[in-house]
């Protein structure tokens, strides 16, 4: 299956898309903005074609192909959630380095004016079926689907100490919707 093809089977149909940057220049990947898919009232942006890249794994040196995606409400879903996915995005490609389940960027300051969210947890895309997070690719590799979830301050500090078992445990167990970045962090105690 396509990836774009793969991507719309869930997350709604590629409705606009981006391939320059800020400065008009050229980015090496697009990033696209998919809606009306299985979860309703949500838009999802996403790299399209960052799995060209092998990106290396600093846990087993293999190269790694994936994609990264970014859900959020409708009633919040412009402004720059196209860059920030770009500027994510950038950043792996720059070190070379794939992002791994529990990986943690941030905090950096709100993802949106006036949210407590201020870093993005590297997760497996659970609100959609099992068959969603990786993608047989026209070039023969395998693409993985990087959930970029928002979390906050106190979130990014306890999963980059206590590992991903343990964080993913505590949202398994209190249930925040990841989907809004306007929510409270869980509580971690």
């Amino acid at each position: 299956m396509k990836l774009i093809e793969h991507m719309e089977s869930r997350l709604g149909r590629m409705v606009e898309g981006w391939s320059v940057d800020s400065e008009s220049n050229p980015m090496p990947f697009q990033v696209g903005r998919f809606q009306d898919g299985e979860l309703s009232g949500v838009v999802t942006y996403a790299t399209i074609g960052l799995s060209k890249y092998a990106l290396t794994s600093r846990t087993s040196g293999r190269g790694i192909h994936q994609e990264l995606i970014l859900s959020v409400h409708s009633e919040i879903a412009s402004g720059m959630f196209p860059a920030l996915v770009h500027q994510l995005a950038v950043g792996l490609l720059e070190r070379g380095e794939a992002i791994l389940r529990g990986d943690v960027i941030g905090p950096r300051g709100s993802v949106i004016s006036g949210s407590s969210m201020e870093a993005f947890y590297a997760a497996i895309p659970v609100y959609y079926d099992e068959a969603f997070p990786a993608v047989d690719l026209e070039s023969g590799k395998r693409a993985v689907m990087v959930w970029m979830v928002p979390i906050g301050r106190a979130e990014a500090a306890f999963a980059a100490e206590a590992g991903w078992s343990a964080f993913e445990s505590k949202l398994a167990e209190q249930d925040p919707d990841l989907l809004d970045l306007n929510r409270s962090e869980i509580h971690l105690g």
